[in-house]
């Protein structure tokens, strides 16, 4: 029996019990039978969950790459592996075939070569959702490079600290990019972050929106020519099951962003695992996840996944709402999507819309819908259910993070009940449990407690970058022996997980995880700014919005209040990226803190919502007055 394909619920449940009664096994049979190895694993999996190290298929040697192109060339040779959807709709879609991508991939493998790009070394890609950015994560991959993806929303300040933290060799970037109606300068945002990174050698960019950049001489080189003159072949690097494949930035919740290290076979089993399952893969499948790339969503489930299944994939550059609220239904009828998975914030932006823009377009050919990023509400839920699904296509509403590396709790398409609201239950090989606050499991069912994963699965990061004691101290420490995700969650009577949301000082913004500290941190190096304190608070269309309370170095009445918002606004887009501005901000003479000196955040949370009735226990309040007057100040 094969392990790879779960047909029905009967299958899930006999899967899921020996992935859980014999894990090496089951991890062992599907690793053995669909992918490509130059040699076998001395074992399927070796862990210490106290000091936590875990290693997956120790000893095998494996590429990625070899596994997504090479091994499907001779079947699927002319098969389209990525379609290209452009920001404007007049500009033609592109569609590149495994071959194609074979010979492109294997020319900027030979281009990273010859620019002095070794394996280990570690490559920075800041650009645009273009044909680009693929290529250049799969050849960083296909020569052991390591791959850092960085959004191209983030400033320049934001661009250099994951330079500097992980020592980055080369970037690769473009002239410029398209959102929407505005063209972003990405070469100068990565000029200004250059200034302070010393370990940047060469700089190669590709050309998007042929404005006019300047060109550093001696680290600064077009990409194009270099393409054109590299060979169309090349020799994938032989890979250490362990060695590191990606390095992808996430926000923490104290200052410094947190470089998660995905490596190389597990990764790609868990990935090429989940997205066959979750999404009902099929042969002739065209799959669109409407992400960025820069985003753990997008390695795994634009690239990584479909194309490790031979699968067809869209790159999609644009918005939703350009050139109208139509862009997305007009993609799906264009390309005839077969599944489609986005985030809560895009689905609710979209739902508020009129219903003309979406009742034009049949989307017959939908037969999966998939949201991702937050868990998603109830009213967007059904939304999405009967106005893009038309109650015929499953919606899976999925559960995981940076860190897992592929999906945890979900639906999977066809074969699991679904219900609003509720990721529902745990994929092969995931353990989950909910602690309550003394460290203790909660039994049965109808509960809600702290979600921790007790067993390892092939997909979890290994470490953070150079930070392995921060790794153990985050993810290892709160509840030992087990991994705690920072969520909370609900379980119900059939035992069925709902994600009720962060525990820790992590907001989630429109699907993007942004740390207070470094937000907080921005705010405080304004000149007028004492110190500074952030919530998050629902939003209609975001999710979450984030609400800061600000502290003047002057007391008394602010004088300019819009003025000043607008520059600490600013500041934040500055050091951070326009992702995570504030929507309100609210000048206090103070902050409520324990004796300590922390800051109470569910109060201000509260107050931030308008709900002033029972704070809980503040009798460790050191200013308990200070809350009357944010409340107060609040009202005013």
């Amino acid at each position: 029996m094969s392990y790879y394909k779960i047909e029905n619920l009967e299958q899930y449940f006999k899967h899921y019990n020996k992935s859980i009664r014999e894990p090496r096994k089951f991890w062992g049979k599907i690793a053995e039978e669909n992918f490509t190895w130059y040699q076998q694993w001395e074992k399927v999996v070796d862990f210490n969950m106290a000091e936590a190290e875990v290693k997956w298929f120790t000893d095998a040697k494996v590429n990625i790459t070899k596994n997504c192109i090479d091994r499907h060339l001779s079947k699927r040779g002319e098969k389209t592996a990525i379609i290209f959807e452009p920001n404007d709709p007049s500009e033609d879609a592109l569609h590149i075939t495994y071959n194609e991508l074979y010979e492109t991939v294997s020319k900027m493998a030979n281009v990273l070569r010859e620019q002095g790009v070794r394996k280990g070394d570690r490559v920075c890609i800041y650009l645009p959702m273009i044909p680009e950015l693929a290529v250049s994560v799969l050849a960083c991959a296909r020569i052991g490079a390591i791959h850092s993806v960085v959004f191209a929303g983030f400033s320049a300040s934001a661009v250099s600290a994951r330079i500097n933290d992980c020592e980055s060799k080369m970037v690769i970037t473009s002239d410029g990019g398209y959102r929407g109606n505005k063209t972003i300068d990405l070469k100068g945002i990565v000029d200004e972050a250059l200034e302070t990174c010393p370990s940047v050698e060469r700089v190669l960019v590709a050309k998007r929106t042929k404005t006019d950049v300047k060109m550093k001489e001696g680290r600064d080189i077009w990409l194009e020519p270099l393409l054109e003159a590299a060979l169309d072949n090349s020799v994938a690097e032989i890979m250490d099951a362990e060695d590191p494949l990606f390095i992808l930035y996430t926000s923490g919740s104290t200052g410094k962003p947190k470089g998660m290290v995905h490596t190389t076979a597990g990764y790609m089993v868990y990935t090429a695992y989940t997205f066959k399952n979750v999404f009902s893969h099929e042969e002739n499948d065209i799959f669109w996840c409407t992400a960025d790339i820069g985003w753990i969503t997008g390695h795994s489930y634009i690239l990584y996944g479909p194309l490790l299944n031979g699968g067809t994939t869209v790159i999609f550059e644009g918005v939703p709402s350009y050139p109208d609220f139509s862009r997305f239904w007009e993609i799906i009828e264009k390309h005839k999507i077969t599944q489609f998975y986005t985030a809560p914030t895009a689905i609710r932006s979209l739902a508020k819309e009129s219903l003309d823009y979406i009742q034009k377009y049949p989307l017959k050919s939908l037969k999966v819908i998939g949201s991702v990023g937050e868990p998603i509400n109830e009213e967007a839920w059904h939304w999405f259910n009967d106005h893009v699904g038309d109650k015929r296509c499953p919606v899976v509403d999925t559960w995981w993070q940076t860190e897992t590396g592929g999906i945890m709790i979900s639906p999977i398409a066809f074969v699991t009940p679904t219900k609003p609201t509720y990721a529902t239950l745990p994929l092969p090989g995931i353990q989950p449990v909910l602690m309550d606050e003394k460290r203790n499991e909660i039994e049965g069912n109808q509960v809600v407690g702290s979600l921790c994963i007790k067993f390892p699965w092939p997909g979890i990061a290994r470490t953070i970058w150079n930070n392995h004691e921060r790794y153990k101290e985050t993810y290892f420490s709160s509840f030992p022996g087990k991994y705690f995700t920072g969520d909370g969650a609900l379980r119900d009577e059939v035992g069925y997980y709902r994600i009720t949301g962060r525990v820790d000082d992590v907001v989630i913004v429109s699907g993007h995880n942004l740390g207070t500290a470094p937000i907080e941190d921005a705010i405080n190096e304004h000149p007028a700014v004492a110190e500074s304190a952030i919530v998050g608070v629902p939003h209609d269309i975001k999710g979450n919005a984030l609400y800061g309370y600000v502290i003047l170095k002057e007391t008394g009445e602010v004088r300019n209040k819009e003025n000043l918002s607008k520059e600490i606004n600013q500041y934040i887009a500055d050091h951070i990226g326009p992702i995570a501005k504030l929507d309100k901000i609210q000048f206090v003479s103070g902050l409520p803190k324990t004796r300590s000196g922390k800051i109470m955040r569910r109060i201000l949370r509260k107050i931030a919502e308008g709900d002033f009735s029972n704070f809980g226990d503040t009798s460790t309040l050191l200013n308990p007055e200070v809350v009357e007057q944010i409340m107060k100040e609040r009202i005013s």
